[in-house]
């Protein structure tokens, strides 16, 4: 069953995700991070290849090496918090970077996942994302203030889609 969801995607993250919504997330993005020295990635994913399926990739798999990939390891105070949305599986991971995950419990992250899931249940994904990045906008204005320091724009704020 896994696989008929992953190989008949058909433009999911696109139709889910259009520019307006892309806009509204990147504009949220950085209006959070001036209030804190983190950086927030957004990366939608409508579906795995047929490859990957096959070999059962899982999506906090997946999750970790889109981390990789887009290189929310490499911030200079290790404050990377990536959000990365498998549609197909209909799952929601929040990937951070060793500084922040010192700092949060993981059941915070599975919370705001659950917000944002909620959300996309009822078909509001645009309203699902900003309420993700306002969480987490939270977080780390509480554990990494700004305190008056200038964020540094070390990622792009534009969301992704893969």
């Amino acid at each position: 069953m896994r696989a008929l969801r992953h190989l008949f995607d058909f433009g999911s993250a696109k139709r889910h995700f259009p520019a307006s919504t892309l806009d509204a997330v990147q504009h949220a993005i950085a209006a959070s991070e001036h209030r804190h020295l983190g950086e927030i990635v957004f990366a939608v994913e409508g579906s795995l290849s047929f490859a990957r399926v096959m070999r059962d990739v899982d999506p906090r798999d997946r999750a970790h090496e889109v981390f990789a990939q887009l290189r929310v390891w490499n911030t200079e105070n290790n404050t990377g918090v990536l959000v990365y949305i498998l549609l197909a599986d209909h799952r929601i991971e929040v990937v951070a970077d060793r500084g922040i995950v010192a700092k949060v419990a993981q059941q915070t992250w599975v919370d705001i996942c659950a917000l944002m899931q909620r959300r996309f249940s009822d078909g509001a994904y645009q309203q699902g994302a900003l309420d993700g990045v306002a969480a987490i906008g939270d977080l780390l204005a509480l554990h990494f203030p700004a305190n008056g320091a200038r964020n540094d724009e070390e990622l792009p704020d534009r969301p992704v889609i893969l």
